[in-house]
């Protein structure tokens, strides 16, 4: 369950939203249900964008002082192949970089959250150095660096954060995380796409303890995910420092943050407004109350909550933690 709830500090009127909260349905994962409610009652419309990614619509035109919207998921979350053995060298990757800047340039232009900085490249001769001289080893050598090298931070930055707060103050949250992975990738020519999601609480493992945090506290979550030859797109968790794997639900691809915004919304008046999020997951239990990762089939039911600082008026958009 996830639930945006927007309070107003006066009357506002024409409320114009899209959200983009049904998870993906795909070999990786099946989403076997999803459900939009918002109060006050709306109608809306779907479609899918660009990317792939659901996009819902709706309209709140009376007044109101009030604006929660609701998203309920049942999602099966699939295992997936073992990555090949041998990955591409980077030196017979630069041979071919003139047709993937043609076929995937969307994926490596620079853009308003992920611009090409020179204090990038530091970490880019870094990572190369570290890693086994494959595409899949640079990767894997630059989302750990991130890791080590960032502290997570919550409120460091903000919703419109670019890469270059989170270089300037060595901080940051997921959001900035994947921004970086993907900033060092595409200086070094590689396709990366950011991921918008969820992350199912690591510790939920265990019977003893059905709801458990996740870092910073948020069931929301990031990461980013790199092209390679021989594979495909390859997920990488740079705040987490460990593999994708089952707890990572998918929701939606982008460019950057600015793609895959789980809530934004616009509204007529003057009124300054509060923002609240209440994310809830967990896996499903069997009968001696062990998790079935890979065979979930009951409602997300562990809770977090979260208040996000104001957002400029006549906007609301959420940040991903």
């Amino acid at each position: 369950m996830h639930t945006t709830e927007f309070v107003y500090d006066g009357p506002v009127s024409e409320s114009y939203n899209e959200v983009r909260l049904r998870p993906l349905h795909d070999e990786k994962q099946s989403c076997l249900s999803f459900r939009l409610t918002t109060t006050p009652g709306s109608r809306g419309t779907a479609y899918r964008d660009s990317h792939g990614n659901w996009v819902n619509q709706f309209n709140v035109l009376a007044e109101h002082r009030h604006l929660k919207v609701e998203a309920e998921s049942v999602v099966l979350a699939h295992e997936s192949p073992d990555a090949p053995p041998h990955s591409t060298p980077l030196s017979k990757f630069d041979s071919r970089r003139d047709q993937l800047d043609e076929e995937y340039f969307d994926f490596i232009a620079p853009t308003a959250y992920v611009p090409h900085l020179a204090a990038l490249r530091e970490i880019i001769q870094a990572a190369e150095a570290a890693s086994d001289g494959t595409v899949a080893g640079f990767a894997h050598a630059a989302s750990d660096m991130i890791h080590r090298r960032f502290r997570y931070v919550k409120g460091a930055t903000h919703v419109h954060s670019s890469i270059e707060d989170s270089l300037s103050i060595g901080a940051g949250v997921c959001q900035d995380f994947a921004h970086l992975l993907l900033g060092v990738a595409r200086m070094r020519g590689f396709p990366g796409r950011y991921v918008s999601g969820y992350l199912v609480p690591g510790d939920a493992v265990s019977p003893d303890s059905k709801q458990e945090s996740v870092i910073g506290g948020y069931a929301s979550h990031a990461w980013a995910e790199v092209l390679m030859p021989e594979s495909g797109w390859v997920a990488f968790d740079p705040t987490l420092g460990k593999p994708v794997g089952l707890r990572h639900i998918r929701i939606a691809y982008g460019r950057d943050y600015g793609d895959v915004a789980p809530v934004r919304g616009v509204y007529k008046g003057h009124a300054g407004q509060r923002l609240s999020v209440d994310v809830r997951v967990r896996p499903e239990l069997d009968d001696a109350g062990r998790e079935r990762l890979s065979e979930t089939s009951a409602p997300p039911v562990a809770a977090a909550v979260l208040e996000r600082p104001q957002q400029p008026p006549q906007q609301q958009q959420q940040q991903q933690q």
